[in-house]
């Protein structure tokens, strides 16, 4: 068996390469600088009077290279339910929502190829372009899956031929983002290669263009790589250093679209690069201040995750943890690493993060808050994010796939506390932060004025020192919820903006292939009609800048943005929720987290 193993290896390898010596015969363009597997098509630096990247010798070799997992991917329980019973009528209606979706996003992509096409983004107001992910035409890579999966076969054709104008080897940001860059630019060409069959040469093609473009940011003393890289230093030869500080989630979300790579081309130098990573992880697990998770902001260079004292899985942490179930599933069952490292933190995070929330209709909510560690006291922030709504989706992806039943209806409160908080809002979208009453552990939490009250005016207090009798200090309390624009139950809103987000639609979807119940594709469709009235322009679709205003003052509030996520996840998942049950099967794909799906290994 081994020996068929490395067979299915080398002929792997020899049908890759012939695809691509194809390709780049017939589109040299495409191709700037040499890839390892490959000899002899390095084209010369364009004359256009920018600085282009080249590739150097290591300075820090790889003296044994870490090889993927070997071995028939293991049975994994199913994550999605059975199909859920439909009549005709129920499919009309339903169909109707997929097409709603879907005109969504073509009213904005046409709105960025006629303003912005092969920019990052398109101004949705102005009509102006933005270049703010190295100017490599974001939306556009971001895009491409979405485009495939919504039927859109000529326009995914038409922007495939347009790749071959994105020239990786130079940007006007003087530093690359490394997880921004593979999170989208990679997983966005492994996944429409994918997706679409591996019928499209180009994009696995730009795929390796990438991964050798950000493989050069790991060529550090220690392997691991510097997030936030100064690529032109890189060209001149200077030796290089992993940062001193660095965002965990910049550090430890590289693994799904660097393993998917390797798998895809035969080069195990990316698995090594991202399984390097993991192990300082699994190293590290139960030495930080809070023991089973990881601070915010980690020392890389050494590297040391015990200095910070801020923990959470919302911005700055989110995909390292997401990325966990994930990579078990991407590696088909074989390494039990990533399984290790979720199910060590996830009873840490049940225990100090995720919190009941007081709400007037005394619904099972959960929100998950952020951590100060102050010595060994462990205190809770309890505020919710947007980012941090991912969470639902998360534990119900796990509780499937490794047997964790219970935490079903976890992920379920998780994700109603999400869409509790787009439902209260007024204009039916959650604001970007917001803080929270939580339930006293273990104790009554049945919704109460006065509690609600009493907890405000201690946010909110009435003069310092003085004690205020509670007629006083409901009537108070009244006049100040409308003033700072809250709703029962909110203390506070911490940041109003709206940015086009996914991270709450996209638990909504997993509940809604994970449980089939459907109430969960109604929250979508409440979502989305909610999204679409405030955020939609002539030309694309804003962001806003206060989602809390009156209904009739919102439009007001767009901002000449549109983040190429918008096209690549809020909207995907939109649609995900009322198009076929298997578009898209979990059982098949795993998302990154950028909503690119990678194919999962067949067993």
């Amino acid at each position: 068996m081994a020996a068929m193993r490395r067979w299915r290896v080398v002929a792997l390898s020899i049908i890759f390469t012939i695809a691509l010596i194809y390709y780049l015969q017939h589109k040299p363009s495409a191709w700037d600088y040499s890839y390892s597997s490959i000899n002899g098509f390095s084209n010369p630096v364009p004359n256009d009077g920018k600085i282009h990247w080249k590739k150097l010798p290591e300075r820090y070799p790889v003296t044994s290279m870490i090889p993927l997992p070997t071995g028939a991917p293991k049975k994994i329980p199913a994550v999605q339910a059975a199909r859920p019973n439909e009549t005709p009528k129920m499919k009309e209606e339903r169909l109707k929502k997929r097409d709603a979706v879907k005109e969504s996003f073509v009213h904005s992509w046409e709105g960025y190829k006629k303003n912005g096409w092969l920019r990052d983004e398109v101004a949705p107001l102005s009509g102006k372009w933005k270049d703010t992910f190295g100017g490599w035409a974001a939306t556009l890579v971001d895009s491409l899956d979405t485009l495939w999966i919504m039927g859109l076969k000529e326009e995914f054709e038409v922007a495939v031929r347009a790749i071959e104008e994105i020239d990786f080897t130079t940007t006007e940001e003087k530093d690359v983002n490394v997880f921004e860059t593979t999170i989208r630019y990679m997983g966005g060409f492994l996944a429409a290669y994918d997706i679409s069959g591996a019928k499209y040469p180009a994009l696995l093609a730009k795929a390796v263009e990438v991964g050798e473009l950000v493989i050069c940011c790991f060529d550090t003393p220690n392997r691991m790589p510097i997030t936030r890289w100064d690529w032109k230093k890189y060209g001149e030869g200077n030796s290089q250093r992993a940062p001193q500080r660095t965002l965990v989630s910049e550090l430890g979300s590289l693994s799904l679209e660097f393993t998917r790579l390797s798998q895809l081309t035969g080069d195990p130098k990316y698995y090594d690069a991202i399984q390097r990573i993991a192990d300082e992880f699994d190293k590290s697990q139960n030495s930080t201040r809070l023991p089973g998770m990881w601070p915010v902001s980690v020392d890389a260079s050494v590297p040391s995750f015990k200095d910070d004292n801020m923990f959470t899985l919302g911005g700055m942490s989110d995909s390292l943890y997401e990325y966990f179930p994930k990579q078990y599933l991407i590696l088909g069952g074989v390494l039990d690493q990533p399984k290790k490292l979720y199910e060590d933190f996830i009873k840490v995070a049940k225990a100090h993060m995720f919190f009941k929330i007081y709400n007037p209709k005394n619904e099972d909510l959960l929100v998950s808050g952020d951590i100060r560690m102050n010595g060994e006291d462990v205190s809770l922030i309890p505020r919710g994010q947007h980012l941090t709504c991912f969470t639902g989706g998360m534990v119900g992806l796990a509780s499937r796939i490794f047997n964790r039943p219970d935490d079903l209806a976890t992920a379920e409160a998780l994700t109603a506390g999400c869409v509790w908080a787009y439902d209260s809002n007024p204009n039916g979208i959650a604001p970007e932060i917001y803080t929270v009453l939580p339930c006293p552990k273990n104790h009554d939490c049945k919704w109460s004025e006065d509690v609600y009250y009493e907890a405000l005016s201690n946010m909110f207090p009435f003069q310092n020192g003085v004690t205020e009798a509670a007629e006083h200090r409901n009537e108070r309390m009244k006049t100040l919820v409308p003033e700072r624009k809250l709703v029962p139950g909110l203390m506070n809103v911490d940041d109003r903006r709206y940015i086009l987000r996914p991270e709450a639609i996209e638990s909504v979807f997993m509940m809604w292939r994970i449980t089939g119940h459907p109430e969960w594709q109604d929250a979508a469709w409440r979502m989305f009609q909610a999204v679409e009235r405030v955020s939609r322009t002539d030309i694309a679709a804003a962001a806003i800048a206060d989602i809390t205003v009156p209904k009739d003052q919102v439009k007001d509030q767009q901002v000449d943005s549109m983040e190429s996520f918008w096209l690549a996840e809020t909207l995907k998942y939109f649609y995900l929720c009322f198009d076929e049950w298997d578009s898209v099967s979990l059982d098949e794909y795993v998302l990154n987290t950028e909503a690119h799906p990678l194919k999962r290994p067949a067993r």
